[in-house]
């Protein structure tokens, strides 16, 4: 059943509007299942996703949303009034993260067992995709790689079924960083994580020459790949090392270095007649059956709204745990935008030791925007705002619900290799970019990313599935969208209704049914390292 408002918790001081309210519109307020607690009258214009107040809150009062406090009254709050940026501010507060103690017993799924059609790799792991890709060790070899791609597009590669693409992984850094500072060192971990990925079975390592990170390391002329800027690993003469050391045996690798090749013109030819060797041997690769299992999901959000922490995340929430409960990997992130509602993941955590990590991370980003004259609260965006969400612990609470109930196993920095099995978190930033490239070079084959306000996010060489949370929003931008969740608050379906749904197509594109934004080829330019520190 379909109602003009939806109260989260009980308990709540505000609902939530399903449609634009007006003034003098009296409206039922909904209760638990079938019972309705009562009718409100509408005080103040509400747009649709906006909160109105259920009852009177005094000036300095806690307001609550999901049954947390989402910050504190500003101003007088009467019921029916719209509650927003001008009557609602930040306060931190006061909230007890618990060190685990929360566990929560997933349903065993029963029936045949899910699997998908993967490209086994040499070392056990599953890709997805098949791509062959132009990695620049530095942003100085960006054009020349993305000249290189550019030869590879429309049906050139109509005779190699079996490769889904020739991407160039270009970006903006790579030279006046310190080597072994952090942001040098997270640069690394990232074009490491890349070249490893295991839908990457062909790589075309691409330098300048002389850049600082990852140091001198590449030689054209014998095709090898040095250190790359990794003290104390590998050799300048083994191809498995530095950068290369942890991609499996059956990758093919080819390097090129513009200066030693010849200049720009000189390397296009050699990069594409290297990508002309390489295709071949990667296109024998062929999907074979794989476990569920074998799934590591991204979860990210983009452009939310007010509605979701109620349609798209809490499904997505869903399907998440409905891998983890088959033995797979999710990993939650964004770290900006957990804060507020870190308790709850941190009640959750298997072992003290994890959501300490989870608490450092958080003490860690306070200390990091202050240094950059901000809080973390300068969090939800314009266009977030616009879309109902008012301050970052209720955004905070709304995109936890991504993480469904399970156990939090593990937490990682970013673009650390994810080698635990169940549901994780990853230390990154909130903006999308950059957040997805930290949890793709961490190794995520299969990426859901949902959107309020209407995200146009793609990712390569990791397909990424998009999840409207509303309706209006879906129906303009259904060419750019794979799923609606706003169905939900449409009262047509229920969360598990479209958890399902989202688990049916994570298995549907991990076989390789494309998805929108692989359809319009976006998803390389969308390849961000997170940037950091001192550039020299």
């Amino acid at each position: 059943m379909s109602h003009d408002l939806l109260v989260l918790r009980e308990g709540d001081d505000v609902a939530v509007a399903t449609r634009d309210l007006s003034p003098g519109d009296q409206v039922v307020v909904p209760g638990g299942g079938p019972v309705d607690v009562g009718q409100l009258d509408v005080g103040q214009p509400v747009p649709r996703g906006h909160k109105v107040a259920l009852r009177a809150v005094p000036v300095g009062a806690p307001v609550r949303k999901y049954g947390q406090v989402i910050g504190v009254a500003t101003a007088p709050v009467a019921p029916g009034d719209h509650v927003h940026s001008h009557n609602l501010g930040f306060e931190d507060g006061s909230r007890e993260a618990p060190l685990g103690g929360a566990h929560h017993e997933l349903p065993v799924p029963d029936g045949v067992r899910p699997t998908f059609r993967g490209f086994r790799r040499a070392d056990g792991r599953v890709g997805t995709r098949n791509f062959v890709a132009i990695l620049t060790s530095v942003n100085c070899s960006a054009s020349t790689a993305k000249m290189i791609a550019d030869q590879f597009r429309g049906n050139v590669l109509d005779e190699f079924e079996n490769v889904d693409g020739v991407i160039a992984l270009t970006h903006t850094s790579g030279c006046g960083l310190v080597p072994d500072s952090e942001g040098g060192q997270i640069l690394l971990r990232t074009l490491r994580g890349y070249a490893a990925h295991p839908n990457v079975a062909g790589l075309l390592v691409l330098g300048l020459g002389c850049e600082m990170v990852p140091g001198a390391a590449l030689s054209a002329r014998s095709g090898q790949v040095a250190d790359l800027g990794m003290p104390g690993i590998g050799a300048p003469d083994d191809t498995r090392s530095g950068l290369l050391a942890a991609i499996a045996d059956d990758t093919v690798v080819r390097s090129l270095t513009i200066q030693e090749t010849g200049g720009v013109r000189a390397s296009v030819r050699a990069g594409v007649a290297a990508v002309r060797e390489i295709l071949p041997l990667v296109n024998q690769r062929e999907r074979v059956e794989c476990d569920v299992s074998e799934l590591v999901l991204a979860l990210n959000c983009g452009g939310s709204d007010g509605y979701s922490g109620i349609t798209a995340n809490p499904a997505l929430g869903w399907a998440s745990d409905r891998l983890v409960a088959y033995g797979a990997t999710s990993v939650l992130a964004e770290t900006p935008e957990v804060y507020g509602a870190e308790h709850l993941l941190t009640a959750r955590a298997t072992e003290p030791t994890v959501a300490k990590k989870l608490l450092d991370r958080i003490d860690w980003w306070r200390s990091y925007v202050k240094a950059g004259g901000g809080t973390l609260d300068n969090n939800p965006s314009p266009g977030n705002k616009a879309g109902g969400l008012t301050t970052i612990l209720e955004k905070s609470l709304g995109a936890v619900a991504k993480g469904g109930q399970a156990d939090l196993a593990a937490v990682y920095e970013y673009a650390e290799p994810i080698t635990e099995r169940g549901f994780a978190f990853m230390d990154t930033p909130g903006y999308d970019p950059v957040s997805v490239t930290g949890l793709v070079a961490g190794g995520a084959n299969v990426v859901v990313f949902t959107t309020g306000r209407g995200s146009v996010f793609g990712c390569r060489p990791t397909p990424s599935i998009k999840v409207a949370t509303n309706t209006p929003m879906y129906s303009v931008m259904s060419e750019d969208m794979d799923l609606n969740a706003g169905v939900i608050v449409d009262g047509t379906a229920t969360v598990a209704d479209v958890g399902r749904q989202i688990f049916d197509r994570i298995l549907a594109v991990a076989s390789g049914q494309q998805t929108v934004s692989e359809e319009l080829e976006i998803g390389a330019e969308e390849f961000i390292p997170w940037h950091m520190g001192a550039v020299t």
